[in-house]
């Protein structure tokens, strides 16, 4: 009984060598064949369980004998995409597959290439299987391709315009605000060290998708709405629960965000089980999300039937109007044919409402929170900037800001330079998946030559190496920072004002996309700004599947700066190294010399950020800072001069 037990696995043992071995001869022969360097690895760098065990296997790995694994050693480890970026690129070439038994990927940080994959959906469409847990609240235009993917983009696409782009601008100020209003503290003066930026720029952008989502009005402590306003906003704007609700809208869908990776991969009945106090608050904040979301949805289609269209902004309001407003035969989710009306099914209209807030909430937010970083470790930034918006805004009220005539002045001016340098450095993703269509083998060109890419293979293009690829920048000799050879990793976003901003969108692309599939289809870039070559800078992606929110992301990112740095400058707080009162004492060498730790701190603690779903400050890791008014600074108004 033994021996055929043992003979039975070692026999299992022998197949599973065999497939092992016999996949990756097949996959080495597909690789030759595209003309592309190629190099080998044990395990695919997207595989799953390789990444939970990439410390064990991998130091196993690289007990062979070098040569079979110094090219590849830093893409064996996660995070390889911003922690090495470019370097990795430059090594290896800015276009090369990673051949494992599994797959094969393509990965480039080449602008040429990057330009050719995004526009040629049907070519390089998005890998769908993905994205498929991010469907479990119904499909979306995130989760979808061809025909369905067409009909919900046109849809959802209807909501992101100029109107409501204006309605987001005051929006926006009025939560920003908000939030300084709570960082100034009760007297008023602020100056007060606080090391919740991140979280607190997480509450900013999660108020602001809370109106743009469902219309509603998220107040912040201390705000009361007046007595005539809609008691439903009341009603879901209120720090305690509800009827029916055992958490507010606020803390459900803050804490449902938190916790959405766990949510989208651990089953319920698991995480219901568990001995944790985060599993159990994770389920419940969903479950009362989940019941929030089906109440607007009722509210809205009540609404729609009496008559009630309300003006104003609200992205699940207009889907449902385009769902119940139109009368005749339809089927949920289907495409319009003859007198056929699209329409969408509930699921999907919760689908899409849910998707635009995790799309919309903490890829904003983060951009915030590392530009206010950025802008108070680099000083002289930062004053630029605050001379801008002198002579854009002067000392004019927020409140009375005229959309159409500041915002293209606004996007620029340092304001608009500061949002695309931060993003050039820690964009939101830092690795877009594409695959090449399962059809058929695709060819790209890439300097003149001709490459041929296997069908079914997955794509990566990496942000966060094009984005620093200095092939496509302008800079300068040496760091000011690091002493490099150029500026290409610091935080410059002077090099976006150029006197004559480039023009280079990249070569014409044979068999590109011509479908108008709705949404904004201006430049990511201001005119007045260095405009770099297509491909090169993809923070929302391009072409069809460019993200839907960019221009409301945009204009969010810019009325957030200017509030803030209109009237107030950020400091990093130097708290660590010397208290007030020894500051006080010092002379401005001493001072220079206290907040060159903090910025050194800084630097090293933006460098060390990772990505899960987005790219962002995990665990304890926080820089903490002071706001300040302008006049009152201690470091910001004279160092870097």
């Amino acid at each position: 009984m033994l021996s055929t037990v043992l003979l039975l696995l070692a026999a299992a043992v022998s197949y599973s060598l065999f497939n092992i071995i016999s996949g990756l001869r097949a996959n080495i022969k597909v690789a030759r064949q595209s003309g592309l360097p190629y190099f080998i690895i044990p395990l695919s760098p997207w595989n799953r369980i390789g990444q939970i065990f990439n410390k064990v296997w991998v130091p196993v790995f690289k007990q062979l004998p070098r040569k079979y694994w110094e090219d590849v050693e830093f893409i064996l480890h996660p995070n390889w995409q911003y922690h090495e970026n470019h370097h990795v690129f430059a090594r290896l070439g800015d276009a090369f597959l990673i051949v494992s038994p599994g797959r094969i990927i393509f990965f480039t940080e080449n602008a040429e290439a990057i330009h050719q994959v995004t526009s040629k959906r049907e070519a390089f469409p998005k890998p769908t299987e993905a994205y498929a847990i991010l469907g479990q609240y119904g499909q979306n235009v995130v989760t979808l391709e061809g025909a369905q993917w067409r009909m919900h983009r046109k849809i959802t696409s209807a909501s992101f315009n100029e109107k409501n782009a204006a309605l987001i601008f005051k929006e926006s100020i009025s939560q920003t605000l908000g939030l300084m209003n709570l960082w100034l503290g009760p007297d008023g003066r602020g100056n007060k060290t606080f090391k919740t930026l991140e979280q607190d720029t997480a509450s900013l952008m999660l108020n602001i998708i809370a109106n743009i989502g469902f219309g509603l009005k998220i107040l912040w402590p201390g705000q009361e709405f007046p007595a005539d306003a809609d008691p439903r906003l009341a009603k879901y704007a209120t720090p305690e629960p509800p009827e029916g609700h055992t958490m507010s809208f606020v803390d459900a869908l803050g804490r449902t965000l938190e916790c959405l990776i766990l949510l989208l991969v651990v089953p319920k009945w698991i995480l219901r089980h568990v001995p944790s106090k985060r599993a159990k608050l994770a389920v419940e904040a969903e479950s009362n999300f989940i019941r929030y979301l089906n109440e607007f949805l009722q509210e809205k289609v009540e609404d729609v039937k009496r008559g009630n269209n309300t003006e104003g902004l609200d992205i699940m309001g207009s889907l449902v109007r385009t769902s119940y407003e139109q009368e005749g035969p339809a089927t949920a989710g289907s495409g319009q044919k003859g007198t056929q009306i699209v329409k969408l099914s509930d699921s999907e209209i919760i689908g899409n409402a849910f998707i635009n807030i995790v799309a919309g909430h903490e890829t904003t937010a983060n951009v915030v929170h590392f530009a206010l970083i950025e802008l108070a470790t680099n000083p002289a930034s930062q004053r630029r900037l605050q001379q801008d918006l002198d002579g854009i805004v002067g000392d004019t009220a927020p409140e009375t800001w005229d959309y159409e005539a500041k915002l293209n002045p606004l996007l620029g001016s340092m304001v608009g330079a500061s949002i695309n340098e931060t993003i050039r450095l820690v964009p939101p993703v830092v690795d877009i998946p594409k695959m090449v269509s399962p059809n058929q083998d695709q060819s790209i060109t890439i300097d003149g030559e001709r490459y041929l890419l296997p069908r079914k293979a997955p794509i990566g293009m990496v942000t966060a190496a094009s984005h620093r690829n200095p092939r496509y920048w302008p800079t300068k000799k040496p760091s000011r920072v690091t002493g490099a050879e150029t500026d290409i990793d610091d935080f410059v976003p002077e090099r976006w004002l150029l006197a004559e901003p480039a023009r280079d969108e990249g070569a014409r692309v044979e068999g590109a996309d011509t479908e108008d599939f709705g949404g904004y289809s201006g430049s990511d870039t201001s005119a007045q700004l260095y405009r770099p070559p297509r491909g090169s800078f993809i923070p929302f992606s391009d072409g069809a599947r460019a993200c839907l929110g960019r221009r409301m992301a945009i204009v969010e990112l810019v009325s957030v700066l200017s509030v803030i740095f209109q009237k107030y400058s950020i400091e990093l707080a130097v708290d660590e190294w010397a208290s007030d009162e020894k500051i006080e004492g010092m002379s401005r060498d001493e001072k220079a010399r206290v907040y060159g730790l903090a910025q050194q701190r800084s630097n090293e603690t933006v460098r060390g950020a990772t990505s899960m779903i987005t790219l962002k400050l995990h665990g304890n890791q926080h820089v903490p800072v002071r706001m300040v008014r302008r006049g009152d600074e201690r470091f910001v108004n004279w160092i870097d001069s």
